[in-house]
């Protein structure tokens, strides 16, 4: 186990002095604290998308292609996914530009993201028109609850049902619960990347595969993962309470890298809260995290914590645990708690 001593997690520090270059962007956005989005979207526009673009081009043969593959992966998959990702998702929540320039809100899921596989439209209807609303119970399509979150072959089942069947899942949960607007753009999102991806496919169908189709694989993929592992400690007798539900990363790269994400307890408590305010609202609040029995990580992120909750290494994630209010006396306390956090719950039983 570990002590809680102090955090490092990114907060907002306003600066001195702004370039003009800041100037113009906040005469754009919503909330200054965002301003680093502005920056990110810039340099993703200025980099991935051009080389995208280029691979389509049938004067670009041989080497060069092939040089410039590397280069877009190096973009998307290394420098800008989780970056994005993650803007993408603190975006969802809180929109990016003020309500004078809302058309300029449609730039990222419409223009870029489809750079990263993510076929627009999609991420905020399932994130949150399904996700949040339900937060992970039973009418989420994407709950971890009814499956054992330790098990390589149980998560297999999970990937497979999301990859095959989630957005015929999505369309049907949005029916039954008369949410027809974003049933229209889930559909509408979805069809026009894969509309996208069938028209250029008689352009340069290589470029598909490298530009749309290995990312849209790779970002699905990764999102379940992280959706797995951020909920893959639960409290049987009440799934519902966000910190017995979800799990807590603090002090990672990660969280300076994809803007607090690690924070996922505090997310689901408070969804709309800016990612800049959760490490206050952690330290404010631990005597919540400790009474509820938090799931509260260190120095490690959701990949590294998935990686040994499929070798069933409580011991060592007993390690990157963070005794709260020393609410445990060993780790041996905390790994049972872990283990009884990752059982299945069954389905509730019709009346």
């Amino acid at each position: 186990m570990r002590t809680l001593t102090n955090l490092n997690d990114p907060i907002f520090i306003p600066k001195d002095n702004y370039t003009p270059l800041d100037r113009f962007f906040l005469r754009l956005l919503a909330d200054e604290r965002n301003l680093p989005f502005a920056y990110l979207t810039l340099n993703i526009s200025l980099t991935l998308l051009p080389v995208g673009i280029l691979l389509f081009m049938p004067f670009i043969t041989g080497w060069v292609w092939w040089s410039l593959v590397v280069v877009y992966y190096y973009f998307c998959h290394i420098r800008y996914k989780g970056p994005f990702g993650l803007m993408l998702h603190c975006v969802s929540h809180r929109p990016l530009f003020k309500k004078e320039y809302n058309w300029l809100n449609h730039y990222l899921p419409w223009v870029v993201a489809p750079f990263f596989g993510q076929s627009p439209e999609t991420y905020f209807s399932h994130h949150i028109g399904m996700h949040h609303s339900e937060n992970n119970l039973e009418d989420d399509k994407s709950s971890t609850m009814f499956y054992q979150r330790d098990s390589l072959r149980s998560f297999l089942k999970y990937l497979a049902n999301f990859l095959f069947l989630g957005i015929f899942e999505l369309v049907d949960y949005f029916k039954q619960k008369k949410r027809r607007s974003l049933m229209r753009r889930a559909i509408t999102g979805e069809a026009v990347f894969f509309i996208l991806c069938i028209g250029l496919w008689f352009v340069r169908w290589q470029a598909v595969v490298v530009v749309f189709i290995i990312p849209f694989l790779v970002t699905r993929i990764i999102q379940m993962i992280g959706n797995w592992t951020q909920h893959a400690f639960l409290d049987a007798a009440d799934p519902g309470n966000p910190f017995k539900n979800s799990v807590t990363c603090i002090n990672t790269k990660y969280n300076k890298k994809c803007w607090n994400d690690g924070y996922h307890a505090s997310h689901h408590f408070r969804p709309a809260m800016h990612w800049t305010e959760h490490p206050t609202f952690f330290l404010k609040n631990l005597d919540k995290y400790s009474v509820n029995q938090a799931i509260v990580f260190e120095n490690i992120e959701f990949l590294g914590i998935f990686s040994l909750l499929m070798r069933k290494r409580y011991d060592k994630l007993a390690t990157y645990f963070v005794n709260v209010n020393n609410a445990f006396s060993s780790d041996d306390e905390v790994i049972a708690l872990l283990k009884e956090r990752t059982q299945r719950i069954p389905l509730p039983v019709s009346a």
